[in-house]
């Protein structure tokens, strides 16, 4: 009778050309596992170099003049009414806020319907369009100074704000319709066609079912066009003439001279430019990276 430790197998003999094993990959920490020291240490050097030339500027805007203290103190708000209403700031901030709205509200429609146009049809010369949006945003705003000139010229818009308007506004339409495309085409198709079904044209489906849920891309591309414009200095420069229709970035060249700056005063101005743009972004910040990360990419 054969047995069953008879009939098994016997074993393999080891090879000698088999390969050593491999050594354990090592562990990379995980971020939660990183010391907290190399975190903050390079946030924080950062953060010193990024806020000390915010306080310089505190500094020179609320001490009082000809003082060399590193302390505002004792503060002093005359270089805030100097500028406010000596060189005509108040007028400056009036113009900016106008020309950033009337930028932000053309920029946003205007760019809500290219968009759309790109992100739900189809056209023969689509890409080539796509690619002269792309290829726009190389342009420096300087070597349109010439034409755009002519161009008011011939409709007698210098010395006025309209100009500066369209100018900003057709510089900021190339990026914002891109977004704006983009972040449409994350927008499932479904959701209008039920809405066609249920009887709604395709102006009040997309004003009902797709515009609610472009709120971030619009508050993106909006925020953007407005700092752009509020900030933007050649326009305003070339195409007015007039104190009394500058904005603040060119009020703010006004206090330099050939022959002396009044820093307290170009301080307090500064400051004066920086606190709406601030605001703004403290309070749609939320929005603004949704918008923009949802906008880059198509999903």
């Amino acid at each position: 009778m054969i047995t069953k430790e008879a009939t098994a197998p016997a074993p393999a003999p080891a090879r000698a050309d088999r390969e050593p094993p491999r050594p354990a990959k090592k562990h990379r920490p995980a971020w939660d596992e990183v010391p907290r020291w190399q975190i903050y240490l390079p946030l924080g050097i950062y953060l010193v170099f990024t806020l000390i030339p915010f306080y310089w500027i505190l500094l020179f805007a609320l001490r009082p003049a000809g003082s060399t203290s590193l302390v505002p103190w004792p503060m002093t708000f005359e270089h805030f009414e100097k500028v406010w209403t000596d060189r005509s700031f108040g007028t400056f901030f009036q113009n900016s806020v106008y020309v950033g709205l009337a930028t932000l509200v053309m920029t946003t429609l205007v760019a809500l319907a290219g968009g759309y146009a790109l992100a739900r049809f189809d056209f023969t010369v689509k890409r080539a369009f796509m690619l002269a949006l792309l290829c726009s945003q190389f342009v420096p705003g300087a070597l349109l100074l010439v034409p755009l000139f002519e161009i008011f010229a011939e409709l007698q818009m210098i010395n006025s704000l309209g100009s500066v308007i369209i100018a900003e506004t057709v510089f900021q339409l190339p990026l914002s319709m891109i977004l704006i495309s983009n972040f449409i085409k994350n927008v499932p198709y479904s959701l209008e066609e039920a809405a066609w079904v249920d009887g709604c044209g395709r102006f009040r489906a997309f004003r009902i079912v797709v515009l609610p849920l472009l709120r971030p891309g619009l508050i993106a591309v909006g925020s953007f066009a407005f700092v752009h414009s509020w900030n933007h200095f050649l326009f305003a420069l070339m195409f007015l003439n007039n104190q009394e229709k500058q904005t603040i970035p060119v009020g703010l060249n006004t206090l330099m001279s050939a022959d002396s700056v009044d820093l307290g005063a170009l301080a307090a101005g500064g400051i004066i430019a920086a606190v709406p743009v601030v605001l703004v972004f403290a309070f749609i910040q939320k929005w603004l990276i949704t918008g923009f990360s949802a906008g880059a990419v198509k999903g």
